[in-house]
């Protein structure tokens, strides 16, 4: 008795959620609905907030029974006699705190019941149809049977009415668009030493439409609203086992981190940022609200400012691309402050990515091939770079990485793609990514006297794809130290004492509004300005040995083109003017300065830093290979070194720099020692 009571309150509770529902979506979502049916988009949004205020009974019964609540729902939406409302779904979001869980915290009394989580999407399947129902004919009696399919597996009729138990005639079926993505945790939300964990995660209808597909894309950080379900796991033998996988089958999703591309500004907030554009002092704001705790580095702060907004990406009608992205590298002794700029830089910028050093590979930095049983087969997971894509990438520690793992980097640096070709997979992925490094000096400290670009223990080919290079130095300065000391110590006293001029967020719109609305044209005298700089800089090199030493390349020109422009968008110009051109040289001429000097000239020298070997270091490489040369004529193939430094000193190459040129050439393998204190060339 009390089982049919149970049945029949059941039945009455599934006409009366109907009713309820339809009346709810009448009083607050009928505009709605009517407005995306205009715009074919066959779902509405629904706030679970509203729910709970208009039937607290109501929105329960969704969490505890979500598939037939949501089903319910869009019955609901079936009553109303509007044109084309077949199929429209019901969506639910602003879930409460309650039904917040993670993925490591999912049980088995969780199954059927409706939760959402956050994370990262991993991996991402390809859009297949997939079976909802079916219809089948009886072959003796012509009865029509209609199944539903709810599981993976696809089900025909066990029996007819008539009797007739076998194969029946497929009529028809009804498809659906369907695709598998993988969330796994986000790291923020981990404890020390926990493992992020993964739960995969079915999306059918809209939720695979091309304005979904951009939220799912691997790198994005979303919220994903849906029912758990259990999936059986089939054993190699063809059976089921006993234990069974978990699955997410969405309702919803939710975007929780946008590129600055992607970041909406309301009306008074742009208002805001253009009044702030105007301010004389624009840059100095800027710069203070950058990374407010560290103290000094205004040079340092401003390229990194320059770097979130970046240049223009241009394509040409050859398919060459031009980079707008700007790529700086942040070489200095322990403590100067780099990773607090660099974690600072990561939080204005949306899509950053933080590693570190030792913890990141060359397959985590682009991407790796990896077999997965939810996707079936092989599939990409991408690295850091790539899902850092119209983001940033913070890399510390660049230094203590392995050079393999360096060497994935360079074509993500310059050509802005990953290229992959392992296990039948052929790919190129999109790395849209501006990268900002840091690094310590070769032997953890600077040395005052040394050359700073023989101290970088980095390769040259990878150095060279950076705009901008600052080395910052800790050197004792009382006046400077001073201040330093007490700017960290009232920083201890009030931590809130340098607050950014400009709230976080604000910055955040502001840089994101330059991205979005702002893409500045070079004018003829900004031209003209950066030509002057270049052509003069070409010219100031030193001649040594008959060699022309190179202060600039085409690379830095490039770099001070992107700097301009992103002068201009800084200041959100659509022009970019002779000022703007004159603060990117000023950063150029500084960072030249610092890491190009040749210490024998006193002149500016870009292969120091292009090829790690100055003009007056080839010149010398020369000397050297000649007098070996015409030694071996006189004294046969296996020539002394004394006679060698000696003859050096005579063509005006000191002793120290003749032993320096004949390590780097025993280094390259140019010659060789036979014996002790003896030469050969191989």
């Amino acid at each position: 008795m009390q089982d049919i009571i149970v049945d029949q309150k059941e039945d009455m509770n599934a006409s009366e959620q109907i009713k309820k529902f339809h009346s709810f979506l009448e009083e607050y979502y009928y505009s709605k609905i009517l407005e995306n049916l205009r715009k074919d988009n066959k779902f509405v949004v629904v706030d679970f907030a509203e729910l709970s205020k208009f039937d607290i009974d109501l929105a329960s019964h969704l969490l505890e029974d979500p598939e037939e609540a949501i089903k319910a729902a869009e019955l609901a939406t079936a009553q109303f006699d509007v044109e084309n409302i077949h199929n429209f779904k019901v969506r639910f979001t602003n879930l409460p705190q309650s039904q917040n869980i993670m993925v490591r915290n999912i049980r088995s009394k969780h199954i059927g019941k409706f939760v959402y989580a956050s994370g990262i999407v991993r991996q991402k399947s390809d859009v297949r149809p997939q079976v909802t129902a079916a219809k089948f004919e009886c072959p003796v009696c012509g009865n029509v049977i209609n199944v539903l399919q709810l599981d993976g597996n696809f089900k025909e009729p066990s029996k007819c009415g008539c009797g007739r138990k076998g194969k029946f005639t497929l009529l028809s079926k009804e498809l659906v668009d369907a695709q598998g993505i993988v969330l796994e945790e986000s790291p923020e939300s981990l404890e020390g030493g926990e493992q992020p964990k993964r739960i995969n995660v079915l999306l059918k209808d809209d939720l695979v439409s091309p304005l979904s597909e951009k939220k799912t894309n691997p790198g994005s950080k979303i919220t994903i609203v849906g029912i758990i379900k259990e999936v059986p796991i089939i054993l190699k033998t063809g059976s089921k086992s006993t234990r069974f996988d978990l699955m997410i089958e969405s309702n919803h999703i939710g975007s929780i981190e946008e590129s600055l591309y992607e970041i909406e500004i309301t009306p008074e907030e742009e208002q805001k940022i253009i009044e702030l554009s105007k301010d004389p002092n624009l840059f100095s704001k800027l710069i203070n609200s950058a990374a407010p705790s560290i103290y000094g580095y205004e040079k340092v702060k401003e390229s990194l400012l320059l770097q979130l907004v970046g240049g223009v990406r241009k394509v040409r009608s050859d398919k060459v691309v031009s980079r707008g992205d700007m790529h700086i590298l942040l070489v200095g002794d322990p403590g100067s402050g780099k990773s607090v700029m660099l974690k600072r830089i990561s939080t204005i910028s949306p899509k950053g990515r933080y590693v570190s050093g030792k913890g990141v590979s060359g397959a985590g930095l682009t991407a790796s091939v990896v077999r997965d049983e939810f996707l079936k087969g092989w599939s990409l997971e991408a690295g850091a770079l790539v899902l850092a894509s119209d983001g940033i990438c913070c890399i510390d520690e660049l230094d203590k990485m392995s050079p393999d793992d360096r060497a994935a980097m360079h074509e993500a640096l310059e050509q802005q793609t990953v290229s992959i070709s392992k296990a039948n997979i052929q790919a190129t992925l999109i790395s849209r990514t501006t990268v900002l490094a840091a690094a310590n000096p070769k032997f953890g400290r600077f040395d005052p006297y040394g050359i700073i670009a023989e101290q970088i223990d980095l390769p040259p080919t990878l150095i060279n794809r950076f705009d901008l290079i600052f080395p910052i130095k800790d050197i004792p300065d009382e006046s400077k130290d001073e201040k330093m000391a007490t700017h960290i110590l009232k920083l201890h006293q009030k931590p809130d004492l340098y607050e950014p001029e400009l709230p976080t967020e604000f910055l955040r719109k502001y840089v994101a509004y330059a991205k979005q609305k702002i893409t500045p044209r070079i004018n003829d005298g900004t031209l003209e300005e950066i030509k002057n700089f270049y052509l003069k800089m070409r010219s100031s090199g030193s001649t040594e040995g008959g060699i022309k030493a190179i202060p600039i390349s085409a690379r830095q020109l490039e770099a001070l083109v992107r700097l301009t422009e992103a002068s201009a968008k800084l200041r959100l110009s659509q022009e970019a003017t002779e000022e703007d051109a004159r603060r990117a040289i000023q950063l150029v001429e500084y960072c030249l300065m610092q890491v190009g000097l040749d210490r024998e000239t006193g002149k500016i020298d870009i292969d120091r830093i292009a090829t790690g070997i100055s003009a007056s270091q080839r010149s010398h490489i020369i000397v050297i290979k000649d007098i070996i040369a015409d030694l071996e004529g006189k004294v046969g193939k296996i020539v002394p070194i004394d006679d060698v430094i000696e003859e050096a000193k005579n063509r005006g190459v000191s002793e120290d720099k003749a032993e320096e040129v004949l390590e780097k050439l025993k280094r390259v393998g140019e010659v060789f020692e036979p014996r002790r204190g003896f030469l050969s060339r191989i």
